[in-house]
């Protein structure tokens, strides 16, 4: 009776001190019993106590079936234990279940929630039968771990082996087109989803969302927002979050007002965005205000990234000190993302003292992060001290840390391009260079002076002015304009911020061109049209 009772309450979801009471009343309870109560801690909030109980039936000399294993791991993909995955890999195999396809299933999606998308990948290789969950497992684990390329390339392998997707492919496959901010094969994916009925799914409409504004066409995240018969907190926070990144501050605060008056409960997450408008568009005042009320109104206890909103909004407002009184003031210790912020701030305001201290606390904190060195270096080097600048790379060169490269993105006829610094790899190569040599004539014409003083290295100006013609973004542009039609818009994803050279001369570009042209790069949109850009000069 008791195992039975169990299995209900697991079943409708009950909590789980009713069935543990129930499991503890049972003498010498069976597999099944032990299954059901795995199951229900693996889906419920505290996966914890599933991995505990496993290893009381170890001690107990119960032998797991075939169904302990699923659920066990199920437990330990929600807590990201990669270790633990392992260990639990190793034992399937030497009890013989590891060719079983629901414990293979399972086991590519532990490697693939814990980070190891290349381990999930090999083992997804080695499966002898595969169905729609092992391919939604593996093209999820290349999507959730920023390798969307990967993604896109297993779906097509998917359709050549006649495997027909469901909802949770496509919100995988929509989740690789907003990371690559490829547009039109977004646009493509929602029109299959169409086809075959799975856009009234609310968690494909709540990824849908998420690609229109991630992509920068966020007047077409609005509309389908807007179109949605069901909405949750998930959809209101992604279309907030995405007003918030492409710069309009104002509307995502209209939305955060209409939210509440829906009567629903802001997130964690909902909040995050709130202050990230707030701090994007230099709303300080509105920004603590907001902070306070998390608390206050919504019970919801501030997290180091909600603070984390706060440092950012004081730094970019230019008061590097009050941020700085801040972070002292915190209930926690501040990581590593809290002090490099601040290192941010005094790198773009020019606060030296309080730059080497926060670096000073990042060495103990993360050594070897190489985004640290480059700040610190573009500090000294603003203050044209490059002595200390050689010093630092010099501490990289000897610490074996390498400065990440920049890179940008553009989709052209369902293909992404990427260029680098200098690219000459392009097979138009040479109309590449040839336009860009017109585009620097046109800039010339209006005005435009290289800000060299972002070229940060002791050398001519003239060398200076030729670096800064050849960044990735206006390889990029200078690609685009060739190859698409004349006031066509255009669409770059940059993966670092995107200097002040390049966003004076992108301003003045689309001008010139007559385009619209949208960079989304490592933390914000710009929407550049007629000599103007969306983040007024504030980012």
């Amino acid at each position: 009776m008791g195992k039975h009772l169990i299995f209900i309450l697991v079943s409708l979801s009950a909590p789980m001190s009713y069935s543990r009471r129930i499991f503890s009343q049972i003498q010498n309870p069976n597999i099944f019993t032990w299954n059901s109560m795995i199951r229900g801690y693996a889906e419920s909030d505290n996966p914890n106590p599933a991995i505990d109980l496993y290893r009381r039936m170890h001690m107990l000399s119960v032998e797991p079936d075939t169904h302990t294993y699923p659920f066990l791991l199920k437990a330990i993909a929600k807590l990201m234990y990669a270790k633990e995955g392992e260990k639990i890999h190793s034992i399937t195999v030497k009890n013989g279940f590891d060719s079983l396809v629901f414990v293979q299933n399972t086991l590519v999606h532990v490697y693939a929630a814990c980070g190891h998308a290349e381990s999930a990948h090999k083992l997804f290789e080695l499966m002898l039968e595969k169905n729609l969950v092992t391919w939604n497992s593996v093209i999820h684990g290349f999507s959730l771990n920023g390798r969307p390329n990967e993604a896109l390339t297993l779906f097509k392998e998917m359709g050549c082996e006649g495997v027909k997707p469901d909802g949770f492919t496509m919100v995988s496959l929509l989740s690789a087109c907003a990371e690559l901010g490829a547009l039109a094969l977004g646009r493509r994916v929602h029109v299959y989803m169409v086809k075959i009925g799975l856009n009234e799914n609310l968690h494909s409409g709540n990824a849908l969302v998420d690609l229109y504004a991630k992509c920068g066409s966020i007047k077409e995240a609005y509309k389908f927002f807007e179109e949605m018969g069901e909405r949750s907190v998930v959809t209101w926070t992604s279309l907030i979050v995405g007003l918030a990144v492409n710069g309009c501050a104002e509307e995502a605060l209209e939305l955060f007002k209409e939210l509440e008056s829906e009567g629903l409960k802001p997130s964690e997450i909902t909040f995050v965005g709130v202050l990230y408008a707030c701090s994007h568009c230099g709303m300080v005042d509105e920004g603590f205000i907001y902070f306070r009320r998390m608390k206050e109104e919504f019970g919801i206890e501030p997290k180091i990234e909600h603070y984390g909103c706060i440092v950012d909004l004081l730094g970019r407002a230019g008061l590097v000190e009050k941020a700085h009184e801040f972070i002292q003031s915190m209930p926690f210790e501040p990581n590593a993302v809290i002090w490099r912020t601040l290192l941010g701030a005094c790198t773009i305001h020019g606060h030296l003292d309080l730059g080497e201290y926060a670096r000073a606390k990042l060495l103990e904190l993360e050594p070897k992060h190489c985004g640290d060195y480059v700040l610190l270096s573009n500090l000294y080097a603003n203050e044209r001290r490059w002595t200390d600048v050689q010093k630092v790379r010099g501490m990289m060169f000897k610490q074996g840390v390498r400065k990440t490269p920049g890179y940008s993105l553009v989709e052209l006829k369902n293909c992404v391009h990427e260029f680098v610094m200098g690219d000459r790899s392009h097979p138009q190569t040479k109309e590449i260079y040839g336009m860009l040599e017109e585009i620097t004539k046109l800039l010339r014409l209006q005005g435009y002076v290289p800000q060299t003083a972002n070229v940060l290295a002791d050398i001519e100006a003239e060398e200076k002015e030729t670096a800064l013609c050849y960044h990735s973004e206006k390889i990029a542009i200078a690609f685009m304009l060739i190859n698409t039609a004349p006031m066509a818009p255009i669409t770059i994803v940059k993966n670092l911020r995107v200097c002040t050279d390049c966003h004076s001369a992108i301003k003045l570009i689309a001008k010139i061109f007559h385009r619209t042209i949208v960079v989304r790069d490592r933390s914000r949109f710009h929407h550049f049209k007629d000599g103007s850009c969306s983040c007024g000069d504030y980012w």
